[in-house]
């Protein structure tokens, strides 16, 4: 792999530790959250639809947030300003959760802190690209260290709720928080971008409209409502099949390894196939993934395939995506693009979190995966028949 150069393109500089830094702070809250969330309600002692309905509220918040702080960024141009507001009002709002530990309180907390987290990447991923530039198969360069963020706080929250258990949940997730913020604040304004979306600029909705367009979106949607089941219930699955915490943490963590290597890859791959056959692959996988953890995960060999199939599930379809999005949006229209693709993949994943909460406690854990692996399957289908692409341009020269 080649590193991402000092200079972009055009002789620029490119704050590579800078924007991985970031990325490397906000995939850790991920990481604290995505394993550890719904265990922490569940040792609060709610039950399995109310996890499910708890975990699902900021993922709806993904269906509105994007939207409004999207057009806000795309109108005003100051995207760096939002991000560092979005990063304050989310450690602010998240510090409320200490107040209460009713049901009633922790869904307005959890709503209200994903509002302003829901700010935050779209906007920064578009800061990223203009910084990149005319490199954008750089991205997945700088987004890696985003998944080592990740790794580090599943791993190390695991080993840390092994010994001590899950009551200091809340204060790492604060701390996690406080660097998404700091690391916010040291990210350079990129140069030369556009301030704001320009008159003479093609529309957000012409562009929208395009077929390949309105089947990506549809099938990002898909692609998360698939993920329902294993941000929700993977730990708690794995638990019941009799896996340690600290094993469980390792587990998350070897998912994000597979997809540390596949962004590393992903610079070739764009260069080799387009980005329709990339995200076909990627759902068919997905599909295969799902069926493996719901009837499968007590054989240790078989869990580990499954988590390295993370690196189709996330790692490629991710990267493909924004590369997607940047490509049919541009520069002017990116903010709006961006908050769509986030939009769609929280209110898939609010349906795929109701869904799995409500069918986990009647249908169990292979009904429950099966369905996530029929969803995926057909965003498969979807892709590979509706999503028509031109052909890949040939690979950068590499610096």
């Amino acid at each position: 792999m080649s590193s991402v150069p000092p200079t972009g393109p055009a002789g620029v500089a490119v704050p590579y530790w800078r924007l991985s830094g970031f990325y490397f702070f906000y995939f850790g809250l991920l990481g604290a959250t995505a394993p550890y969330l719904a265990a922490w309600f569940a040792y609060l002692g709610f039950a399995s639809a109310r996890i499910g309905e708890l975990v699902a509220i900021p993922m709806l918040m993904r269906c509105v947030a994007p939207h409004l702080w999207g057009w806000l960024a795309d109108r005003s141009g100051r995207r760096l300003a939002i991000v560092r507001l979005g990063a304050a009002s989310t450690l602010c709002a998240f510090s409320l959760v200490f107040a209460s530990h009713s049901y009633a309180w922790l869904a307005l907390v959890m709503a209200l802190h994903a509002f302003f987290w829901h700010a935050v990447l779209p906007q920064f991923e578009a800061i990223t690209l203009a910084h990149l530039r005319e490199a954008p198969e750089r991205y997945g360069q700088v987004r890696l260290w985003g998944s080592v963020g990740f790794i580090a706080a599943v791993v190390l929250m695991g080993r840390a709720f092994e010994a001590a258990g899950l009551s200091a949940y809340p204060y790492t997730v604060l701390v996690i928080m406080a660097g998404i913020l700091l690391a916010s604040l040291w990210v350079p304004v990129p140069p030369c971008s556009p301030a704001k979306a320009s008159a003479s600029a093609e529309g957000f909705w012409p562009r929208l409209r395009q077929r390949p367009v309105l089947a990506f979106y549809g099938c990002v949607a898909l692609m998360q409502l698939s993920h329902g089941p294993y941000y929700t219930f993977f730990t708690i699955h794995l638990e019941h099949l009799g896996y340690s915490r600290a094993g469980i943490g390792l587990l998350w963590a070897l998912g994000v390894v597979a997809e540390v290597l596949m962004f590393m890859a992903m610079r070739r791959i764009l260069g080799r196939w387009p980005v329709q056959q990339v995200l076909a692959a990627s759902f068919a996988l997905a599909a295969l993934r799902w069926a493996l953890l719901g009837g499968f995960a007590q054989a240790w060999p078989v869990l580990l395939l499954a988590q390295v199939l993370h690196a189709a599930t996330f790692g490629s379809f991710h990267a493909a995506a924004i590369h997607f999005v940047q490509q049919r949006f541009g520069a002017a229209r990116q903010g709006q693009g961006q908050a769509l693709y986030a939009a769609l993949s929280g209110a898939g994943g609010a349906l795929g979190a109701l869904y799995a909460g409500y069918a986990w406690g009647s249908l169990g854990a292979l009904a429950t995966f099966a369905l996530a692996s029929v969803a995926a399957g057909a965003a498969a289908v979807i892709i590979a028949t509706q999503m028509h692409t031109p052909p890949a341009p040939p690979p950068a020269t590499v610096d």
